[in-house]
Parts: C-alpha cells; sequence; structure tokens
C-alpha cells in the first residue's frame, strides 16, 4: 500500500509545491495570477502565512500531490478572526479525497487557533468546485462582478464562507499556528483527515 501522509508543510516542500501550483497559473482561471511566483517568492508567501496560519501538504510515496494553506481574509483588526483557504491537488489525484482530507485538518486547525470563518473565492464558472465547497460546508456569500480579467475575458469570482464557531460573545486572540503545531492534538487531527483519503 502506498504511504499516504497529510502534515505540516516544511519550506523544503516548497519546490514540489509550486511545481504542482504552477499548471494552474498557466492553464487555468483557479488562480488569478499571470505568471508562477519564484521559488523565493512562494517560500516568502509560506514564512509570511505561516507565522500564524497552517499550511498543510499531502504526500503518496514522499511525493506532494496536494498542499492547503489558509491566509488573512482582511487585514484591518476586526477581520482578524476570518481567513481565506486555498487549496491545490494534482491534476492525476483528483478525485481521491485528498482536497476534503486537507479542509477537514484545516478546520480542526483554525477552530483550534480560535478563528470563526473561512472564505473561499471561486472563479465562476466553476460547477464542479461550487458541488465541491457546499459538501464541504460552505455556504453563498456574494460575488464580485466582473472583477478578474485572465485569459482575454472578465470574469465573476463567488465568494463562499463557512462557519467554524457560534458567533456568541467576544472572540479571544488567535493562537499562532507554530506555537501548536507539536502539539497531539494536531498531530490527531491530521491523522483523522488522512482517513478520508481513498487511493
Amino acid at each position: 500500500m502506498p504511504e499516504v501522509v497529510l502534515r505540516a508543510a516544511e519550506e523544503s516542500d516548497a519546490a514540489e509545491m509550486l511545481a504542482l501550483y504552477a499548471p494552474y497559473v498557466i492553464q487555468t482561471t483557479v488562480s488569478s495570477e499571470y505568471e508562477p511566483p519564484t521559488l523565493e517568492q512562494f517560500l516568502g508567501r509560506m514564512r509570511t502565512y505561516g507565522e500564524r496560519l497552517p499550511w498543510l501538504v499531502c504526500t503518496i510515496d514522499g511525493e506532494v500531490v496536494g498542499y492547503g494553506y489558509a491566509s488573512p481574509h482582511r487585514t484591518r483588526a476586526a477581520y482578524q478572526w476570518s481567513v481565506e483557504t486555498s487549496i491545490y491537488v494534482a491534476q492525476e489525484w483528483h478525485r481521491h479525497g485528498i482536497a476534503g482530507a486537507i479542509y477537514a485538518a484545516l478546520f480542526e486547525l483554525l477552530a483550534m487557533q480560535g478563528y470563526y470563518n473561512i472564505y473561499v473565492g471561486i472563479t465562476s464558472p466553476n460547477e464542479r468546485s461550487m458541488k465541491f465547497h457546499k459538501a464541504m460546508g460552505f455556504i453563498i456569500s456574494g460575488a464580485y462582478q466582473e472583477s478578474m480579467y485572465k485569459f482575454g475575458q472578465w470574469r465573476d469570482v463567488l465568494w463562499m464562507g463557512k462557519s467554524l464557531r457560534p458567533h456568541e460573545g467576544e472572540p479571544q486572540p488567535t493562537v499562532p499556528f507554530p506555537e501548536i503545531k507539536d502539539s497531539p492534538l494536531v498531530a490527531r487531527a491530521l491523522r483523522q483527515a488522512e482517513q478520508r483519503i481513498h487511493l
């Protein structure tokens, strides 16, 4: 049986993660970038977001086949309990539950950290992504009409959101992911999420 591992990303994974991400930039409207970032730019993102938020990779027999991460939704103080998420899976590994496993882990980890809301922007049309996110508990929050121009066309971006906890009382400060990364609770959440992957 192949060895499937879902774990926190390390800087040594960056080159494989970038190689997986680049086709999404070059060939699709899933990414709003025109050119793939350089390795140094990609590492910069990992370091910046990773100071507070989780980056996860899924490996099969040691090869990175998917990754996902959270980033700030907005930068002003009142938005600090909301994040955006992005997940990318290698084309040949679609439909094996990898994206769902990464999301399941992110939901648990972000909740542990004290976050309340997750948002995702989906370039329209993308019925497959919408259906997947609905299955993961997201609901439609709104849309930015004709806000993105790529491949010679203006495109809408649909926003979907998911609550991680009841919105009751005053929220407490969130805990940076590096402070809990090596805890047994995080290890258990990752192992449980791994069970969603089927080969």
